[in-house]
């Protein structure tokens, strides 16, 4: 744990050479993993990681320096070299650190390092069981994580916290063959949870039984035909569209420095009007919300678009200054070698009021994506190419038959303009995200949603 009395002279060494703000982050966690691949199990990993951060700012500039070496002597070695690369005109003088207490709104029933490896295993063996009995699934990989993070945060600012974090994760992997051709599925559900996850939103033979199907209805698929058609994205993991597509722009990661296509659009029309989006750490066990960020800041609930017209961008402390905006408890990082950024929490398109029939009896033909795989997409120009994992076509209102290789290109600016349909059951999924600050847990979710026309790659 930080000591208060180290770390109040770890602040003031900080400071020396003329920096206006000092912070220390320290953080000891322990990550537990277990794989089997085809009912063997491969591994069993467990890791410890311990270290602090000391960062300084001097006006829009920041510095950050991190050591493994927690000692109070560790800690100011690291406070003297972050201060050698600040040399402010101003000399300030931190503030009494006042210890605040983290109010938790994550209940943990079952800590993750009070449960035996064997039942860990037990759970892998229930989907096992499921894939190996599944036809034309030749090969399986099923992995569960767990992860206990807690830190410790102080600046010059008077702030002095701490936070416990708890994560648990279970992922199956399927891949189904033919013998000449392979297609793969998936599910990856994870919870800011203990291993009570198991009895409250994971159950491990309906993941099996989701990542089976999903690859054997591709493996048997039609390649996909290109063209510009409407698309519509089913719920939960269809959520990563406008994750990548359009929260990455809303960062201020991105928009401080002029690097997103975003910027200055705060009050503008920027999506359709029945497109509400929000990035929310503050629901209760989620895998990406927080009690505070990593910066000390109390999470939040921010509506980052309301009916198609743009409010708000997510911001941290740093960018806070380059923009003149007040922080909003986006302020994330991977761990301790890492200084924080603003980065999203659990980031959706809030329900709609359509009838899912409805969205796809009324879309004539098109394409149906029902799950979604990986992507990239270039913040300053909102450009992106995103695989779908699943996906159907769809003609004259019916689904017809399922379609392999297909992938969403577009705009995302584009994109939210052209959403003319969003359904009423809103769905999260679980994924990590990277950025700048490494790679931090977020959930991506979304109703089933339709976009009027966008350009589908195929063949």
């Amino acid at each position: 744990m930080l000591n208060q009395t180290t770390a109040q002279a770890v602040i003031a060494e900080a400071l020396k050479t003329g920096g206006d703000f000092a912070e220390i982050f320290l953080e000891d966690r322990q990550n537990n993993n277990v794989s089997m691949l085809s009912g063997k199990v491969e591994r069993v990993n467990s890791r410890r990681l311990h270290g602090a951060g000391v960062r300084v700012f001097s006006g829009f500039q920041g510095v950050y320096v991190y050591t493994n070496d927690t000692s109070p002597a560790g800690l100011m070695e690291c406070a003297k070299r972050a201060a050698s690369a600040v040399q402010g005109k101003e000399f300030y003088t931190a503030k009494d650190l006042n210890p605040t207490d983290t109010p938790n709104i994550h209940f943990i029933r079952e800590m993750p390092e009070t449960v035996k490896a064997a039942r860990k295993v037990a759970k892998m063996k229930e989907a096992q069981a499921v894939l190996k009995d599944a036809p034309e699934i030749a090969q399986s990989e099923i992995s569960y994580m767990d992860s206990v993070q807690r830190v410790w945060i102080a600046n010059s600012e008077g702030l002095f916290t701490s936070d416990t974090r708890v994560y648990t994760r279970f992922m199956v992997y399927a891949i189904a063959s033919s013998g000449t051709e392979n297609q793969t599925g998936s599910a990856s559900p994870g919870a800011m949870q203990g291993f009570e996850i198991f009895d409250t939103r994971v159950d491990p033979e309906a993941c099996a039984r989701e990542a089976a199907a999903q690859a054997r209805t591709m493996l048997h698929a039609p390649v996909c035909p290109a063209g510009i058609m409407p698309v519509v994205i089913d719920n939960g993991f269809g959520g990563v569209i406008f994750h990548e597509a359009c929260g990455h722009s809303l960062e201020a990661t991105s928009v401080a420095v002029g690097h997103s296509e975003m910027c200055g659009k705060l009050g503008q029309k920027v999506a359709a009007d029945c497109v509400t989006a929000i990035d929310d750490g503050t629901i209760p066990n989620e895998w990406g919300s927080l009690n505070i960020d990593d910066e000390g800041t109390p999470t939040t609930k921010l509506v980052l678009i309301e009916n198609g017209i743009l409010k708000n961008y997510m911001i941290d402390k740093l960018n806070a200054r380059r923009m003149n905006m007040p922080i909003t408890g986006s302020g994330r990082r991977q761990g301790y070698m890492f200084a924080p950024t603003s980065r999203m929490r659990n980031t959706y398109i809030a329900a709609g009021n359509d009838d899912n029939g409805e969205i796809i009896a009324t879309m004539g033909d098109g394409l149906y994506a029902k799950k979604m795989g990986g992507g990239s997409v270039e913040p300053t120009t909102g450009k992106f190419n995103f695989a779908v994992g699943e996906g159907y076509l769809v003609k004259d209102g019916k689904i017809a038959h399922p379609v392999r290789g297909a992938s969403l290109i577009g705009r995302g600016s584009e994109i939210l303009l052209k959403i003319d349909r969003v359904g009423r059951d809103m769905r999260m999924a679980a994924g990590m995200c990277g950025s700048l600050s490494g790679s931090v847990p977020t959930n991506v979710g979304q109703p089933m949603i339709r976009v009027s026309a966008l350009t589908v790659g195929g063949r």
